[in-house]
């Protein structure tokens, strides 16, 4: 999985003039799912999201997660983001998972922030969406759970 976690002061995405989530302090999470995740990549990602140290302290460190600030989470599916760009003008999307499976694991991904008691909004799968956001710092971290040794 990858995935472009950026901190916002506010997000929001829309499908066809309807927002389909929005959020206030906290995470925009664009989503890439892989040929070749697994449940454990999701489990990692989700854990990893869950707990990076990037909101700021009161001595203005970046040293609290979004635990810590009660803050709130807005995931997007981001197929492009497993785009290989080696060769050629054109992306490959051959590392992307199919349709069907990405869906399986983002939908799952979403449930399981839920259940660890995040807030969490969403897109919706495979629609064009119109994403907002207000960066805050701007802080944007990339993940990846096959580069996480």
């Amino acid at each position: 999985m990858r995935a472009v976690v950026q901190r916002v002061s506010a997000a929001k995405v829309e499908v066809d003039g309807v927002v389909t989530g929005a959020i206030h302090q906290g995470l925009l999470v664009l989503l890439g799912v892989h040929r070749n995740d697994t449940e454990k990549d999701m489990v990692w990602m989700a854990d990893k999201i869950q707990h990076l140290r990037i909101f700021e302290d009161d001595q203005e460190r970046m040293n609290l997660s979004l635990d810590d600030i009660g803050g709130e989470l807005l995931v997007v599916s981001q197929f492009t983001l497993c785009g290989d760009c080696r060769k050629g003008r054109r992306p490959s999307w051959n590392d992307a998972a199919s349709p069907d499976r990405a869906k399986d694991l983002y939908d799952r991904f979403i449930e399981l922030c839920r259940q660890r008691k995040i807030p969490t909004e969403a897109g919706v799968f495979q629609a064009m969406m119109d994403v907002s956001l207000t960066n805050d710092g701007p802080v944007t971290i990339l993940l990846d759970s096959h580069k996480k040794f």
